[in-house]
């Protein structure tokens, strides 16, 4: 199935969601082919009624919950701020004027991205 998502005020199609995909699925993938690191969340919004998705949230059985109204739903990727990765570049060059971290490559897509739980936004390193 193809979902919308505003991204910059730009309509987005995800394609390939399934019952199973979840929110922070659709949000890394977006940040991916956008190829912007950050925080980002998954905002929804349906007339008066607005909230952030949550990432282990199945985007398919909460749009069902409309029923016909689904097609109403605004899905929108809000980007938050820098990454982890960001902030702590940031942090080592203001400490110590050059930057002296060890790189080392991370399987794709697998363990690229975690989950604040306190503020529900997406990280994409």
């Amino acid at each position: 199935m193809e979902v919308k998502v505003s991204v910059d005020g730009i309509p987005r199609v995800v394609c390939g969601v399934t019952e199973e995909t979840t929110c922070q699925e659709v949000v890394v993938a977006l940040a991916q082919a956008l190829g912007q690191p950050g925080r980002y969340t998954l905002r929804e919004k349906f007339k008066d009624f607005e909230r952030c998705m949550t990432p282990d949230e199945h985007l398919l059985e909460t749009l069902e919950k409309y029923g016909e109204q689904a097609r109403e739903v605004q899905l929108t990727l809000l980007h938050s701020g820098p990454s982890v990765w960001d902030e702590m570049r940031a942090r080592t060059r203001r400490s110590s004027g050059s930057l002296s971290l060890h790189r080392q490559s991370l399987p794709p897509f697998i363990n690229n991205k975690s989950i604040c739980d306190e503020c529900l936004s997406y990280y994409f390193l």
